[in-house]
This record gives C-alpha cells, structure tokens and sequence, in this order.
C-alpha cells in the first residue's frame, strides 16, 4: 500500500505541477499525515524537492511547494544504430543532461565487439553523470531489430540474430560507483514513437514512422506503445509495395524499405546531409530518389491507414530532414487511395525529435518506471 501512495503522490506532482503537502492531500484523497510521511521518502529518494512558501489553495499560512526534482535521479538512453552508437541521460523533469553520439560501423558486424564498445560509451556516460550529482536509475537499449523477451531477435543490417544483451551494463565495481538497474532492450521504431509522445508533440494517438537502414513504425493509442502478440509489430518496411519487385533483405521482394530505406534514397551518397545539400540544389537525380520513396510509402501508409485507422502520422528517422521533399509524394498517394473510404487522410507531420526519437524513448522508458514505481529507489 505504501508504494502505491508513494507512486500516486509522485505522479500527481509530475503530472499537475508543484504542490504543497496539503493541496497534495486533497487532490489524492490521502490524510495529510500520510501524505507528509510519503513525501518525506520522496525527497529521500531524490525525486521530489522542495522550495519557496506558496500558497496551496487552503488557508493558513503559506506552505512549502513539493515539485519534482532533475538534481539526484536520473536515466540512461543507448541506441545501436547501424553507423553510430548513442546515449543520452535525461532527469526526472525531462531535461535533457548529456548527449553523445559515436561514429560506429555496425553493418554485418560482431556483436561482441559492438557491445564492447557501447560499454565503453556508458562507462564514459554514467562517470560523467555522477560526477554532476546523479544517480543513474536504469538504462534502455534502443535497437534496429525484433526484440522479443529480453533478447534481439532478429537485426538483418546489422547481421545479428538472438543476441542476449541484458548483461551490458554490469559494469565492473571500479568504473562507477552507480550500478545501472535494470536494463530494458526493445525496437527502435517502439521507442522512437515514446520519445515523440514524451519529448515531442506529446499527442496521445499516432502512427510513428521511423525511416533508417530499415523503415520501422510504432503504434501509439491513448499514450500507449501497441505491441501485438509477440511484441513484433510495426515491421512496416516489409510491407510488399511493388509485388515481384527487387529482393528485401527479409526474404521478401518488393517491400518498402528497398525503395525507401536509407540506402536507398542515398545510393552512392554517403550522408543524409549530402543528400539534403543536393536536394536543395535541385538535383535531379536526389529529387527522383524522394519522389520514387514517396511514391512507395504513400503505398504502405495506405495499407496501414486500412487496418489501423491512424489520426495522424509522424514521419521520423532520416524522413524528418527530407520532410519537405517526401510531404508531397506522400501526401497525394494517401489522398487518392483513400479518398473514397475516407474523404481525408490521416494528418502527416514531421517528428519534433528528428533523429533522437529514439533514445530519448529509452531513456523516457526508465523516467516512465520511477515515477510508476519510486518505491524501489527506497529498496521498498
């Protein structure tokens, strides 16, 4: 019963704003007793702080505002993506603390050497972060694969398959003097839709469209990742577009991501940033490329459309930077395919996170547990 107060008083000071002790009894339902105690191990626990004399709504004299706290507890972002490895620490107001970003060549590689070397950027990480005060309170791995139960099923770009990553963080007691607990792994396209819901446009229903080596999508229903039966859904970028069309690195032909995925739209380009520089040049050749990729995903946001019945549709990933070349191609292909059914299509937007979607996602995923569950920083 404690932990559940401890989490219903937490969650009303971050979802509602700073509060004194006795509005906070009010707005819970709980005695103010009570309510004093659970505070008390919240500013324990380093989540909650205290400042100035307000005001709460009740008479008497003023009281002291409760509010939450971005000083000692914080949480751990990572990503492997398929030519950099990521990390980010973000505190419990949501501020963004450290970011860092790895050139990596994680193409068709070990996995071994990978994680050896994304341990070597968290060792670096959580050494900086306690040496500005705070505790790192877990960490989430953000991947370009299916991940089921804990384990990265299958990574096709990056040549890995059932690789267990849960022990990447037990760190060697020397290193720092936090220990990273627990450690989460799930999709990247999952966790870029989170981010988007939590550091971007913070609407509570949309389809997120995370465009990299492959095309991901992440289902987001009344603030919620959907995740189907086994966890695997959103693999968009195997969505058949052109049947009998060029071979897919899934087995398949025709499937998105081979007109849309990254190497695609780059083709002999080596950056996204080439490619945008060409695009407003007005190459011809990179405004084809835009056009053959719109073309294609206007065809499976249709098929999704169909049988999710989105209201809104963010394009991520490598599509934010090229949203203005991809918004029209897209946007006329779901219009005439829906335009009988539907009458409109589903609003397009681009992310507001652009290309860190995804480990701020993980590291929101941790943020997400403590406020759930901040019992267990007290060892309750």
């Amino acid at each position: 019963m404690r932990a559940r107060n401890l989490a219903v008083v937490l969650a009303t000071i971050d979802r509602s704003g700073p509060h004194t002790r006795a509005a906070l009894a009010e707005r819970t339902g709980l005695t103010k007793t009570t309510v004093s105690s659970l505070v008390a191990d919240l500013l324990e626990a380093g989540v909650v702080t205290e400042s100035g004399a307000v005001r709460g709504g009740e008479r008497g004299r003023p009281g002291v505002a409760v509010s939450m706290s971005g000083h000692r507890v914080a949480a751990l972002g990572l990503e492997i993506n398929i030519d950099y490895l990521a990390a980010c620490v973000v505190d419990l107001t949501r501020a963004v603390r450290l970011r860092r970003v790895r050139p990596s060549r994680n193409r068709d590689s070990d996995p071994a050497e990978i994680l050896e070397g994304l341990r070597d950027l968290v060792k670096e990480v959580a050494a900086e972060a306690e040496a500005e005060g705070l505790r790192l309170a877990g960490a989430a791995l953000a991947v370009p694969g299916t991940v089921e139960d804990g384990v990265l099923r299958s990574a096709p770009h990056l040549g890995w398959r059932d690789v267990r990553v849960a022990g990447l963080v037990d760190l060697p007691v020397d290193a720092v003097s936090v220990k990273i607990d627990p450690f989460e792994i799930d999709n990247e396209a999952n966790l870029a839709a989170l981010g988007e819901l939590w550091f971007g446009s913070r609407e509570p229903d949309f389809l997120y469209v995370s465009g990299e080596i492959g095309i991901g999508a992440g289902l987001v229903v009344e603030g919620r990742v959907f995740r189907g039966t086994f966890g695997l859904a959103g693999e968009l970028g195997h969505v058949v577009v052109v049947p009998d069309g060029p071979a897919c690195r899934c087995g398949g032909r025709g499937c998105l991501e081979v007109y849309a995925g990254q190497d695609a739209l780059l083709g002999e380009l080596s950056s996204v940033g080439e490619l945008v520089a060409r695009l407003e040049a007005g190459d011809g050749r990179a405004l084809e490329a835009c056009e053959v990729a719109g073309h294609a995903l206007g065809v499976a946001l249709t098929s999704a459309v169909h049988l999710l019945d989105p209201g809104r549709i963010v394009l991520g990933g490598i599509f934010a930077p090229l949203y203005r070349w991809l918004e029209r191609p897209v946007s006329e292909g779901l219009r005439a395919r829906l335009a009988q059914m539907r009458g409109r299509p589903p609003a397009l937007v681009v992310s507001a996170t652009g290309g860190d979607a995804a480990v701020l996602g993980a590291a929101g995923l941790i943020v997400q547990q403590i406020l759930a569950e901040p019992a267990r920083l007290l060892g309750l």
